[in-house]
């Protein structure tokens, strides 16, 4: 006899007079033993689909009969075929056949707590803020737990009830039979959405919902040596959970303000100083802008255009050691462009005395090309 054709009772390995219990019974474990989510046998998937044609002979009362007297000529002659849909998960054929999930009853597949959504917010702080770190109170509008209905969305003194279209499981299921056998469809449930539970009388605060929007403030600590765009996230301050699910985090984009004149170069700072053409040959000092004040800074006498003077531990701290970076200052010379002729006369006259020995060597330097200018 082919595989097809073996005895449903004995697929099921129950006596021909056995009850539906002991027929829902065997059904059960073989499924959990066979289906191809759990078993790796190579023959387990026909196995399965055997044992589920038999169910669904032996757990219908009209077909068992019809079977029992009959044998699978009979039940072709009743225009009965197997089901032969995919259910997909074993959860879907415990579903399917009984109204419930792997582990038990109906009522256990309904709706189970749920975590809130995470909150996205923005503050802003100027460069500053990233050398001290610092404390803000970030005003963010958050989905809290209504207050008045404990988060269930009825009034108080009164109690969600169980959906009569489901039965508080949140899902119905129609079973419909085609030329093709018995077909299940499985769907969220359209009278609760899919909660399990209705609200016969709401709660005025939050209309049923459970949840309520408020403004509150958020206290962010922000660490010293934070990089514009990072973000910071803090725990269970996000949106509110459902049917007492666990909130959600907020997660805290922080924007650095530019300091007109400074240039950050991730730990380093970068600076221009204005020096005047004689303040380059004779040297000088200057104030540059830092996120701490102005910071003075001497420059040596002959100081070229574009020559960095780095001030050690004047930069930024390092997010992950707390160390400062440094400060680099550019020289950017200034040359006069409106000279009288007495004082291009006297330039000239300097450049005469200097000679060669006065400029460095290459000619790259302000100097340089200055007096490559007067020649």
């Amino acid at each position: 006899m082919a595989t097809t054709e073996r005895d449903y009772y004995e697929l099921l390995g129950v006596s021909r007079n056995a009850s539906h219990a002991e027929i829902k019974t065997a059904f059960r474990r073989l499924a959990r033993e066979l289906h191809p989510d759990v078993s790796d046998a190579p023959d387990a998937g026909p196995r399965f689909r055997s044992i589920t044609e038999a169910y669904e002979v032996l757990s219908d009362p009209e077909r068992r009969q019809l079977y029992d007297r009959f044998g699978h000529a009979g039940l072709r002659r009743g225009g009965f075929a197997p089901m032969g849909a995919d259910f997909g998960s074993l959860s879907d054929v415990f579903a399917a056949f009984f109204g419930e999930t792997l582990f038990g009853t109906g009522g256990e597949t309904g709706p189970r707590p749920a975590r809130g959504p995470d909150l996205a917010a923005q503050v802003e702080i100027d460069l500053a803020g990233v050398v001290t770190g610092t404390t803000l109170a970030v005003h963010v509008h958050v989905a809290r737990t209504c207050a008045p209905c404990g988060g269930t969305g009825a009034a108080p003194g009164t109690s969600p009830v169980s959906c009569p279209a489901c039965g508080g499981v949140g899902r119905v299921q129609q079973v419909s039979r085609t030329i093709l056998g018995q077909m299940v469809r499985s769907g969220t449930c359209p009278r609760c959405d899919g909660a399990g539970t209705i609200v016969e009388t709401p709660c005025e605060r939050c209309g049923g919902d459970g949840r309520t929007i408020e403004d509150v403030p958020l206290e962010l600590d922000v660490p010293a040596g934070i990089h514009d765009g990072q973000r910071i996230r803090v725990r269970g301050e996000g949106h509110a959970g459902v049917l007492g699910g666990p909130p959600g985090d907020a997660y805290v984009t922080v924007r650095v303000r530019p300091l007109e004149g400074v240039e950050r170069d991730g730990d380093d700072l970068v600076v221009r100083a204005s020096v005047t053409m004689t303040g380059a040959a004779l040297g000088t000092t200057v104030a540059v802008p830092t996120p701490d004040g102005p910071f003075e800074v001497e420059l040596a006498p002959g100081v070229q255009p574009g020559s960095v003077h780095t001030v050690r531990g004047r930069g930024l701290p390092s997010l992950e050691t707390g160390r400062r970076g440094d400060l680099h200052v550019v020289a950017a010379v200034r040359v006069p462009t409106n000279l009288t002729g007495e004082q291009r006369a006297e330039l000239l006259r300097i450049e005469s005395e200097l000679g060669d020995a006065a400029y460095r060597d290459d000619d790259d330097g302000f100097m340089g090309k200055l007096k490559s200018a007067f020649r």
